[in-house]
């Protein structure tokens, strides 16, 4: 199990890899004595040991006990830069996991399909009630998107094909086929 150095949370610049699961790190839990709790986060699994008041304590739940990997900002606080943080959240707000922080919006936006996709969850905004919806429509594990309008014939991409195709000459008419009546077959049978 690989195991990632600093606290998760803790400033800004911090990076979990989706794609190096197992992982084993220490995130910032206000709650916790040291405030520190441990976790290990596995593909189909999460282990979170914490101690509080004397009181060890690990809970080991199910990833599909999560909502989903939701993106949120964090607004600047006391001269340091907004950041921008990909969280795996769920519906109690104290076992919610920050993966990713960092004041680049694109990276983060980046780590958050990746989580996403790595974790079999899906992808989390803010709603206007301030809770988590998901960010696509889907049908199972099918997104649904809009449909792409059909090419129209007169588009500018006409006038980038081949002028051959415009001066072909007309075709001519055949003459009707002759047909002959009253006539024996000429195919041999035996």
């Amino acid at each position: 199990m690989r195991s990632d150095e600093g606290h998760v949370g803790s400033g800004c610049g911090v990076r979990l890899d989706p794609f190096a699961l197992p992982l084993a790190f220490a995130a910032t839990d206000a709650g916790a004595d040291g405030q520190v709790r441990h976790i290990e986060l596995f593909r189909e699994r999460l282990v979170m040991r914490r101690s509080v008041a004397g009181m060890h304590m690990a809970f080991n739940m199910p990833l599909s006990a999560y909502d989903g990997v939701a993106i949120r900002m964090n607004a600047s606080e006391n001269g340091e830069p907004a950041t921008v943080a990909v969280v795996l959240e769920h519906k109690d707000p104290g076992l919610a996991l920050p993966l990713f922080v960092s004041t680049q919006a694109d990276e983060a936006f980046a780590e958050w399909r990746s989580w996403s996709k790595v974790l079999g969850v899906p992808l989390l905004v803010s709603d206007d009630a301030g809770g988590w919806r998901e960010a696509f429509d889907h049908m199972g594990g099918v997104r649904v998107e809009q449909v792409c309008p059909r090419r129209r014939r007169h588009s500018g991409l006409q006038r980038r094909r081949p002028s051959i195709l415009s001066r072909r000459k007309p075709g001519k008419l055949m003459p009707a086929a002759a047909v002959h009546r009253g006539e024996d077959e000429i195919i041999a049978r035996s």
